[in-house]
């Protein structure tokens, strides 16, 4: 009887143990090219599951509508945001990762030795032709850089979320 009811506790004791026990998701570090308009390989189209797979350590996920909603996988403790539903990937003045231009918290007269002349001028944002689409650089009143966003498509067929 001592030997079954040992059993028992012991039993017991493992499967509280475990039910206690929570794996924390590790994403690799953060690399954005953003003459490429990657982020560690992944592109502007990629999908939500590739960026799950890739990234485990999302904050948030939206699901796709067919283009209804702005679905997509949001890692909001790091100012990085995949737009998977419109191709887009934004990144914002706290970015914590590595970017291949220092572009961030930069000025905006300092873009013309990176990236030359821009294709659209306006007052709050700037925004480049590049080999896979566009990039789009805003600015806050002082001239400073405080986020950008990458995509694989043109001026005529981004749609943006706001």
């Amino acid at each position: 009887m001592k030997i079954f009811l040992l059993m028992f506790a012991a039993m017991l004791s493992v499967l509280t143990a475990k039910a206690q026990l929570k794996t924390t998701a590790i994403c690799p570090p953060f690399d954005v090219d953003i003459l490429e308009g990657t982020v560690n390989q992944l592109f502007p189209y990629s999908g939500i599951a590739d960026v799950e797979k890739k990234f485990p350590c999302f904050t948030t996920t939206t699901p796709e509508t067919n283009g209804a909603t702005c679905g997509g996988v949001f890692f909001n403790d790091k100012d990085l945001y995949f737009f998977t539903e419109r191709d887009y990937i934004e990144i914002r003045q706290n970015f914590k990762g590595k970017l291949s231009l220092p572009i961030l918290g930069a000025k905006r007269n300092a873009l013309f030795t990176w990236l030359g002349n821009p294709t659209i001028k306006d007052v709050s944002y700037d925004a480049y032709q590049t080999k896979y689409g566009i990039l789009i650089i805003y600015f806050n009143a002082s001239g400073i850089i405080t986020k950008f966003q990458m995509t694989n498509k043109n001026q005529e067929t981004i749609k943006l979320c706001e």
